[in-house]
């Protein structure tokens, strides 16, 4: 007899002696154990222990049956009627069957995750042959525990319409938010969201899926600020923090939530993205993100990291990366009129090729950090 049901039989054994076992929880536990041990029982045998389970399993407590639920949930020779005796007790009993491998079909997993109890759905989310349609379901729950539990599933198919419903809260929960990013079956397109706590290397790769992206399918053109709007925009910064996020996130289409975000972005990456996509020059973000006078404001090695990320995106680029981040639907503010590209009448004045940024914005983020020539 194998060492861990001759040690399980021992403890039951002196609970029953004890009086701290009712006998018949005692029995089941018992013959369980020696079914378990038998490498091939009879049929003899199984019908003995199925009458025996079947009339006890609707009695015994709540943990006793689900010690014997996690014990045949996979058993290959667990008779089909104690597995369902187990199953209508619902509950921990259930969740258990199902964490423990029950065969299911797979309408019963998408019936479980439809509509089963928080217990069931919780131990469903963590199975390997979970479907697609049942990881939609779940992720429709808006549980976290689920949540958690279905992204670290790393055999879970993960469509898109799961996705969508995971990743907006992906973005407020950063633990879920690396979960997610550590998956490596996901199309790093699809985790633009979570640019903000993403790696240097899966930031670079969401920015060129992005570029790829945008010269396949061009975004529509947004009006770009203009120059009195820029120098209104860096007043406001060097004045009002908050006001100066607001009207940013209104400059670039964005609402309420929109403004929390840049806000609570301490790397001022969103910021950066944001005012890069209105049209601003890196000259004139670099001003903007050193007039909010902040941690990142007085770091040289963070201003210099965000000028270099400014200057290596298109606007447009710029504008995708920041719509995918913050939520925020593509919008045009153009007429639906083709124009032809030379039109001065329909083309708003074009910026020449972006530059280095000039040796006095750089004396100037020198100036402003206290730091020297």
């Amino acid at each position: 007899m194998p060492s861990r049901t001759a040690t399980d039989l021992a403890e039951l054994a002196r609970l029953a002696s004890d009086g701290g076992l009712d006998l018949r929880q005692v029995a089941l536990r018992v013959k369980t154990d020696l079914m378990l041990a038998t490498p091939s029982p009879s049929a003899e045998e199984m019908e003995a222990f199925r009458a025996m389970a079947e009339a006890l399993v609707p009695v015994i407590d709540e943990p006793t049956a689900t010690i014997i639920a996690r014990k045949i949930a996979s058993w290959p020779y667990a008779p089909r009627e104690v597995l369902a005796s187990l199953r209508a007790r619902g509950g921990e009993v259930l969740a258990a069957l199902i964490s423990h491998g029950m065969p299911l079909t797979t309408s019963e997993i998408e019936e479980i995750a439809a509509d089963g109890d928080g217990e069931a759905r919780l131990a469903l989310a963590a199975r390997p042959d979970l479907t697609g349609n049942a990881s939609i379901a779940l992720a429709g729950w808006n549980s976290a525990e689920i949540d958690a539990a279905l992204v670290a599933n790393g055999a879970a198919n993960l469509p898109h319409a799961a996705l969508d419903l995971l990743l907006p809260r992906a973005v407020a929960t950063p633990a879920l938010g690396a979960s997610l990013l550590a998956r490596g079956d996901l199309p790093i397109s699809d985790l633009t969201p979570l640019f903000l706590q993403a790696s240097l290397e899966k930031r670079l790769a969401m920015i060129d899926a992005a570029t790829a992206r945008e010269a396949l399918a061009p975004s529509p053109r947004m009006a770009t600020l203009t120059a009195e709007q820029i120098s209104g925009l860096i007043a406001t910064a060097l004045s009002d923090r908050r006001r100066a996020f607001t009207v940013l996130a209104e400059a670039f289409g964005g609402d309420a939530r929109f403004v929390t975000m840049l806000a609570n972005d301490p790397s001022r990456q969103l910021a950066a993205l944001a005012l890069i996509g209105c049209g601003a020059s890196p000259e004139d973000a670099t001003r903007f993100l050193i007039g909010l006078g902040d941690d990142a404001a007085r770091s040289v090695e963070r201003i210099f990291a965000l000028v270099e990320l400014m200057r290596s995106l298109q606007p447009a680029v710029a504008r995708r990366l920041a719509q995918q981040i913050g939520g925020i639907a593509p919008r045009s503010t153009r007429p639906g009129a083709l124009q032809p590209a030379m039109d001065p009448s329909g083309t708003p004045a074009r910026a020449g090729a972006e530059r280095t940024p000039s040796r006095s914005i750089v004396q100037e983020v020198r100036r402003r950090l206290g730091g020297g020539e």
